[in-house]
């Protein structure tokens, strides 16, 4: 038994309510380099994520080809067009006012994946629910989000992208599975309230919580 465990103070429990609230989906980014060695360890601790069978399937690879860039944009413009072009009236008016990415901006991209063909875990937890490998690979990137919060750095996920051109521009191993595309670097402003809803695309809704 492990009597070193650490104690949770009331004073943490508020900086880390702090720190959830103040996690936004930043697009708009300055164009600081990331301190040399900081993005490094970010993902060190995002590697700590759970994981279904401890079978830790998060890959990460860094974009930072510019041709590789150019291409991820191209997708971005052609998926956001199809987007715009599915609404309509005062719902898509308001749609192309929204900044939905900070691709020519953020200094660092960072592309999350889901390796299909792990034998870490030897498959415990995935015979019943095998979605459970790609749902690890999703916590890895929110507790990236947090940690990379911490640190004074802003997270934009960019999921108006179509995953066959992204694996096409970034040519990853075959068994991995395109999940994220990230954008990291220091957000230019500095809001508590989502970026959507400031805009009026859509309100915070509580939880809906049931009792069997």
């Amino acid at each position: 038994m492990n009597d070193t465990s650490p104690k949770f103070d009331e004073r943490f429990i508020q900086e880390f309510s702090h720190l959830i609230r103040w996690r936004r989906d930043v697009r708009r980014f300055r164009s600081d380099p990331v301190e040399a060695g900081t993005l490094e360890k970010i993902i060190r601790l995002a590697s700590y994520s759970p994981s279904v069978g401890y079978s830790q399937p998060w890959r990460f690879m860094y974009v930072r080809n510019p041709a590789a860039r150019s291409a991820v944009k191209a997708s971005f413009l052609a998926c956001n067009q199809a987007a715009l072009d599915s609404y309509e009236n005062e719902r898509a008016n308001l749609y192309s006012r929204l900044k939905l990415a900070g691709l020519d901006e953020a200094p660092e991209h960072v592309a999350v994946f889901c390796d299909m063909e792990t034998n870490a875990g030897y498959g415990l937890g995935r015979k019943t629910m095998p979605e459970m490998l790609e749902y690890s690979a999703v916590i890895a990137c929110h507790t990236l989000w947090l940690v990379a919060r911490a640190y004074g750095l802003g997270v934009g996920w960019i999921s108006i992208l179509d995953p066959e051109e992204i694996r096409k521009a970034l040519n990853p191993p075959e068994a991995w599975k395109f999940i994220a595309y990230l954008c990291i670097g220091y957000p230019q402003e500095e809001h508590l309230d989502p970026e959507l809803a400031r805009h009026g695309w859509e309100n915070y809704r509580q939880p809906e919580i049931l009792v069997r």
